[in-house]
């Protein structure tokens, strides 16, 4: 009996590993081959903040807040630079592209080449997948399903030609990070947070090695953390001053290791303060931890620091960034790159961003 469930296993094993590497690659040929440009390549390791909104497959029309009347003016920050500077930045092709997270580790593991996982809609070198942890990266912690970092760089090492003047974004943390917010709010020097805050910055500095080992003169850029007070879901809560400056502490403690791990790497990693950026427009909570934000105008449009579908409102119903807070980030993102690369990419103007948003 022992041996005939042994090979019964072996039998399925052996049929999960031929379909393994009988799963097409569905990555377009035209993606493959491409003239390089002048535009600036630029890749994406992250999580839903930057996974594309207009991703029919992950995201279904009709199923979820995303997809509703306003979906097809609802987007993401990448797919903002897509639209607003295609012609100099090139996050790659449109491509409906990626595997089973299974699949691809099996191929991986017998050195075929996972591709990319999931399968999704998006730019060719957007990584970033809804639910992404730091774990995600590289792989590591039984990551290796949906692992980004190795994935990318065998694309890139297709292309070198066209990475000597690319960038790689790391806009990820926040799933392992929002998790820890009612800790954040009792004990900022929890060692939990620390914990975090250390993986993270580490899985980040781990992913910038391995890919400048292969890919010397691509540059790299770190997104730093926001607060979840900020968030109108969040409102309701963390009301007194000692919570909402315990939480402002942990913020400052993640912000400062990847600043730091920047600073480190001058001229080849910049760094980008998020929560600054945030409470540079939108402000913060008031004297006794009420929302006292003042609102965006954007050209005629009044855009408040509420959740809603609708473009007034900054977040969107499900709780991510609405269109006109991913057009301002996209603006920010343009200004981050021409520092830290000397690109001469063109700025995005306050007009260009009246009339994306309200367009």
């Amino acid at each position: 009996m022992l041996v005939r469930l042994m090979l019964i296993a072996l039998v399925v094993g052996m049929a999960i590993l031929l379909v393994a590497v009988l799963w097409p690659d569905n990555l377009p040929a035209a993606a493959r081959h491409r003239p390089i440009t002048s535009a600036l390549p630029l890749a994406v390791i992250g999580d839903s903040g930057s996974h594309s909104y207009q991703d029919r497959i992950t995201f279904p029309p009709g199923g979820g807040l995303r997809h509703a009347a306003l979906h097809e003016r609802t987007f993401q920050w990448t797919e903002v630079l897509a639209r607003m500077r295609g012609a100099e930045i090139d996050l790659g092709p449109w491509v409906r592209w990626g595997r089973n997270g299974v699949v691809a580790w099996l191929r991986d593991v017998v050195g075929l080449g996972g591709g990319r996982a999931p399968l999704k809609e998006d730019y060719l070198y957007n990584f970033a997948n809804t639910g992404a942890v730091c774990k995600n990266i590289l792989g590591d912690r039984l990551g290796q399903r949906y692992q980004q970092v190795p994935r990318l760089l065998a694309l890139m090492n297709t292309e070198p030609e066209r990475w000597r003047r690319g960038v790689v974004v790391f806009n990820i943390g926040t799933n392992d990070w929002n998790r820890l917010l009612d800790l954040q709010a009792r004990s900022p020097s929890d060692p939990a947070i620390r914990a975090v805050i250390d993986y993270c910055t580490g899985q980040i500095e781990r992913a910038v090695e391995v890919i400048h080992a292969a890919h010397p003169t691509t540059r790299f850029l770190m997104v730093g953390p926001a607060s979840d007070v900020d968030d109108p879901g969040t409102f309701e809560r963390f009301r007194s001053a000692r919570e909402r400056e315990n939480i402002r502490k942990a913020v400052e403690a993640f912000g400062v290791a990847l600043r730091g791990s920047a600073a480190r790497r001058p001229g080849l990693v910049g760094y980008v303060d998020t929560g600054a950026w945030f409470k540079g427009l939108w402000g913060e909570r008031g004297p006794e931890g009420e929302p006292a934000y003042r609102p965006v105008m954007i050209g005629p449009l009044r855009v408040s620091n509420t959740a809603g579908d609708g473009p007034e409102n900054a977040w969107l119903g499900d709780g991510h960034a609405g269109t006109a807070m991913n057009t301002l980030w996209a603006q920010h993102m343009v200004a981050s790159l021409r520092e830290l690369t000397g690109a001469p990419l063109t700025p995005i103007s306050d007009d260009e961003v009246v009339r994306f948003v309200t367009r």
